[in-house]
């Protein structure tokens, strides 16, 4: 077993006054402290950043060794697989812990983002689809394509989306890390307007995640030395699936990448949903979170809003998803997305996630994808009680 000891992560948002590296040393040096780890301890450091072109900084792993200079010397590598570089670092850290190759890792993931215009992040991140058919279209343009095949399939899903957006605006505003505060109803989530303009119809701007910078970074243990620590979640099961790049290729309401990768999770895990304490989901868009519920097998296909109407999917709710804000609110700087989700579900289950806390969360679900559906992560993660 695998076991996350430590976190530390920066705000989200617009952080113009924070270099790549600025970002890297902060949440590296956050989650060293929080660990109570000596840099020097450290086997092995893992980087998640996706870039596509965004900043030069092509080659950052051994940015971190700014960190400290006893992490000299250690091996460092960069991981990237679109919106799921974070947690391909996460899972490389872990093998090598159950490799043996290491006992302590440092996993950090980020992007600087909001130095580029808008349309200049859209064709970076438009890198991560397949070229030969999808070159052009924007990430907003190819979610598109699969809320109107939803619509076209199951009928108009606005209120579904609006209620996504307007849950996961909640949820943010109670995550002092968020970038977006502000809580928003589900009319105006649910309305084309000159402040929710109409992005790649039928999705507007609530429903698409935001242009993020920001950090965020993890220290694993292996198992033999974590019962020393002051707190320790175990990384129960981690799956990756990843599916045909071309969209042409699949059935995109199907979502069976993701389906795949969290029903082989759960299962490696000897877990099921009723067994879920929260989730945190890859909401790049909402009919990604919408599908996500369709996929993990909450409802039927096509009944997604059934789990929002009937409260399920909200704090309080069988099972929460996404009490940080999710991409939606929370912030999506793609290369950190996946270790924040491991940070935020690290958090609910040792109880130090303050005004997001999910009463007695003891299992927890992270989804992190990569692309339309292609690079699916999935783990499954759980309180150690003393």
């Amino acid at each position: 077993m695998v076991h996350i000891v430590g976190w530390g992560h920066t705000p989200f948002g617009k952080l113009g006054d924070m270099s790549l590296e600025d970002l890297i040393r902060e949440a590296g040096t956050e989650a060293l402290a929080h660990a109570g780890v000596a840099p020097g301890d450290v086997d092995g450091i893992w980087i998640g950043h996706f870039n596509g072109g965004m900043v030069p900084d092509g080659f950052p792993a051994s940015l971190a060794l700014a960190i400290d200079p006893a992490l000299r010397f250690r091996p460092a590598t960069r991981l990237e697989n679109a919106c799921a570089s974070g947690s391909a670092a996460v899972f490389a850290a872990r093998n090598a812990i159950l490799a043996g190759e290491a006992r302590i890792a440092l996993v950090i993931g980020v992007e600087k983002m909001t130095h580029l215009p808008t349309a200049d992040v859209a064709t970076a991140l438009g890198h991560a689809s397949y070229q030969k058919e999808e070159a052009g279209l924007s990430f907003p343009q190819v979610f598109a394509q699969f809320a109107k095949a939803y619509f076209e399939r199951y009928g108009d899903a606005t209120e579904a989306l609006a209620m996504i957006a307007s849950k996961n605006h909640a949820n943010g505003a109670r995550n002092p890390l968020a970038q977006l505060r502000k809580p928003l109803d589900v009319a105006f989530c649910a309305a084309e307007s000159d402040r929710n303009p109409m992005i790649a119809p039928p999705l507007k701007k609530t429903d698409c995640s935001l242009v993020s910078d920001g950090a965020a970074a993890i220290v694993m243990f292996a198992d033999d030395i974590a019962a020393t620590m002051p707190r320790a979640v175990n990384l129960r099961a981690a799956v990756q699936v990843n599916d045909f790049l071309p969209m042409s290729a699949r059935d995109v309401l199907a979502f069976e990448g993701p389906r795949e990768a969290m029903r082989r999770a759960m299962q490696a895990a000897g877990v099921g949903l009723s067994d879920l304490d929260l989730a945190e989901v890859h909401d790049c868009f909402t009919i990604a979170e919408l599908l996500i519920y369709e996929a993990m097998g909450l409802t039927e296909p096509g009944r997604g809003i059934d789990v929002l109407k009937e409260g399920t999917v909200y704090p309080g709710g069988a099972l929460p998803i996404n009490l940080s804000g999710g991409l939606k609110a929370k912030g999506h700087p793609v290369g950190a997305t996946g270790v924040s989700m491991h940070v935020m579900v690290s958090r609910q289950l040792t109880g130090d996630a303050g005004e997001m806390q999910a009463p007695d969360a003891a299992t927890g679900l992270v989804f992190n994808m990569g692309g339309s559906g292609v690079a699916n992560y999935c783990s499954i993660l759980e309180a150690v009680r003393t």
